[in-house]
């Protein structure tokens, strides 16, 4: 008898950078997808979500590790497995129809099986009288559910979700996610047996999730297994949901001992460069000064409890863990057992003018990021102080998607400009200084 759908045993992946450093992403990762069970996998950026999921569909091999399918070791990529990414990436030339059926083409079947499957994944989804609609023709909401309609075509055993609820609004979001919802809890997913959600959303896991695995960061590891034990359908505004929150925020938040940059890298030379694979969020730094200065001010003095400075703020806890991871990580205030609390160089960042401000943010932003660190550095060294940005950017992308890559160079710029660390110049895609005549 199966107990397990898909297992991971001791799975380690590394990014192979070069000859003298490769990236720890993953590290001892081992658990077992069940059966009839919608599995959470919750962290940040950079807990190395996507990359387990690769592994998992068997897209990609683990350095370290075994995989099994339905007990037998994976070789290769699952056929039973499909997947719905953050991005539906359909093709432009085709209809919703043909998107549909394309995936079905591989597959050695007739041409009115893959009709027939094409047209119930449509009808499931609700997209009856999309056909013939092309993708400049749908919101993005229609097009994401073009995405499930053409992973469910596929029949897979499993459905493997990478965050595809995040580039979605709000209604459109909560949408599609109460109708996957239901269409679970009703058995019309006949061919699933399991579902894989992976996301960095608290409240997103909880609301659709049977099992949560929480992640840590760099390398990614299993840090807690949490059973959820609502029933579908779940109200998020009751108090035991909002409790089971908030107690998963609480481990989330929890400081954990600091791993060096030295200890997720393997054969890293004296000599060279750190790594740089820091995601950045898409967040503009006065957005950071705005909760700064709320946390200073009455009647918090400081220290406020994270769901209740969200409800404060009118911002959802997954809205509000970047802002203060971003704090953190620029130890100008600490993440403590659900509550966030200012440092002493945060106090003294609100109580500073803005040139005393700017400085220990400039001082922050050299310590704490090695992008800029790197960034200013080159500059400095530069008789012209001109630096083509796209170096930095390959860099990153050694160590993260190209998508992650160019939003931590976007919001670093912003942080580096506030800071009067250096300049961008778009047209040209340069770094530069500002020099006086």
């Amino acid at each position: 008898m199966i107990y397990s759908l898909l297992s991971l045993q001791d799975c380690r992946q590394i990014y192979q950078k070069d000859s003298n450093a490769d990236l720890v992403v993953l590290d001892q990762v081992s658990f077992d997808v069940r059966p009839g069970e919608i599995l959470g996998l919750l962290g940040r950026s950079g807990s190395g979500k996507s990359s387990l999921l690769r592994i998992m569909s068997g897209q990609t091999p683990p350095v370290e590790g075994k995989v099994y399918w339905e007990g037998k070791p994976v070789a290769g990529p699952l056929e039973k497995v499909a997947t719905v990414f953050q991005s539906g990436a359909m093709f432009p030339w085709l209809t919703l129809r043909q998107n549909v059926l394309l995936g079905l083409e591989a597959q050695r079947l007739s041409r009115s099986e893959r009709e027939t499957r094409a047209s119930a994944a449509i009808e499931v989804m609700g997209l009856e009288g999309y056909e013939n609609a092309y993708p400049k023709e749908l919101s993005e909401a229609l097009s994401q559910r073009a995405s499930f309609a053409r992973a469910l075509a596929l029949q897979p055993s499993l459905l493997m979700l990478d965050e595809p609820f995040s580039a979605l609004d709000v209604l459109s979001a909560e949408n599609l996610r109460t109708d996957l919802i239901e269409l679970w809890a009703e058995k019309r997913l006949s061919s699933l047996n399991a579902m894989i959600l992976a996301t960095h959303g608290i409240e997103e896991a909880v609301l659709m999730c049977d099992r949560i695995l929480i992640f840590s960061s760099s390398p990614g590891r299993v840090t807690h297994e949490i059973s959820v034990p609502f029933p579908h359908p779940r109200n998020r505004e009751g108090a035991d949901f909002r409790s089971f929150v908030d107690q998963i925020y609480t481990l989330m938040t929890r400081r954990a001992p600091i791993v060096s940059e030295v200890d997720t890298t393997v054969g890293v030379s004296a000599a060279a460069l750190p790594p740089l694979s820091i995601v950045l969020p898409d967040l503009q730094i006065e957005v950071l000064v705005g909760l700064m200065e709320v946390l200073s001010g009455e009647p918090l003095s400081g220290r406020a409890d994270l769901p209740e400075l969200g409800q404060r703020l009118q911002m959802t806890l997954d809205d509000l863990l970047p802002l203060g991871e971003s704090l953190q990580l620029l130890d100008l205030a600490e993440l403590e057992d659900g509550d966030i609390l200012l440092t002493d160089d945060g106090r003294s960042f609100v109580e500073g003018d803005a040139d005393a401000r700017r400085d220990i943010m400039r001082t922050a932003l050299l310590h704490y990021l090695p992008l800029l660190r790197v960034i200013r550095s080159t500059l400095d060294e530069r008789p012209n102080h001109v630096v083509d940005a796209n170096r930095f950017r390959k860099a990153l992308e050694e160590n993260m998607s190209p998508d992650y890559a160019q939003q931590t160079l976007t919001t670093a710029i912003g942080w580096a400009r506030y800071a009067e660390l250096f300049d961008y110049d778009e047209e040209s895609d340069r770094f530069h200084l500002e020099t006086e005549e």
